[in-house]
């Protein structure tokens, strides 16, 4: 079946240049976007009950835009000042980029990764007597933690935020030809907010072995797939499986 509407599960991009745009003009498509999943911030008690204060931390690990936000967030609301010697392991420079928004880069002192934690070890291993505060979502991979298990580092978890479900209910009688994920968490979302939600003709598009796995064992058949050496991005594939089925 020809490919006419798409939603994506994420928040719609601000840039005029964003490649669903060039996708859309392109191949004549009405492309929607909608957060199948939203974040929200825990407040200073629940931090509390965590036997969490800021003030034991000599470090903080940054591994996203969301806890640089909830960090700050919190300390504010906790009234903790955070002393210009606290030091800001950025897990890439997007991070690094974003942190400026709460602290000036010249009185403090920040470490950029390209992407991975490893690209952090050394300096990392530079303070390992010192001890750690590591910001996340209550949804959290392994390879951080492990990481920083075998450095053998003094550091600590810190839940600041929630990954929850968004209500999809206005969805219910829309529908489209390809519905677009990119986490487990949205896989979640679409079945909690339709617990009946019956493929038929809807196209499947997952990226990452984690979000397609994720689908195949809701039952769901995912046609389009990426990352892939043909298709790195999810735009990609797309364009690939619409141009195939024309």
């Amino acid at each position: 079946m020809k490919v006419k509407t798409i939603l994506v599960s994420q928040p719609e991009p601000s840039s005029e240049k964003s490649p669903y745009k060039r996708l859309q003009e392109k191949h004549k498509l009405t492309i929607d976007f909608r957060p199948f999943i939203h974040v929200e911030g825990v407040d200073a008690k629940e931090v509390r009950q965590q036997k969490i204060d800021f003030k034991n931390y000599d470090n903080i690990i940054l591994t996203s835009r969301n806890a640089v936000d909830h960090f700050f967030r919190l300390c504010k609301e906790m009234r903790y000042s955070v002393p210009n010697t606290t030091k800001y392991f950025c897990l890439s420079e997007a991070v690094a980029y974003y942190l400026q928004k709460y602290v000036i880069y010249r009185k403090r002192k920040v470490y950029v990764g390209k992407g991975k934690i490893g690209d952090l070890e050394s300096v990392l291993k530079k303070f390992e007597k010192e001890t750690f505060l590591f910001p996340t979502s209550d949804i959290l991979k392994k390879d951080v933690p492990n990481f920083l298990d075998n450095l053998k580092l003094k550091w600590t978890r810190a839940i600041l935020y929630r990954t929850v479900v968004s209500d999809l209910s206005d969805l219910r009688d829309v529908y489209y030809d390809i519905l677009v994920f990119f986490s487990p968490s949205g896989i979640e979302s679409l079945f909690k907010n339709f617990p009946d939600f019956k493929q038929n003709e809807t196209r499947i598009s997952a990226y990452g072995n984690s979000t397609i796995k994720a689908a195949e064992d809701a039952g769901l058949i995912v046609q389009i797939k990426a990352p892939t050496p043909k298709s790195p991005s999810m735009t990609m594939a797309i364009e690939n499986y619409v141009e195939k089925i024309k």
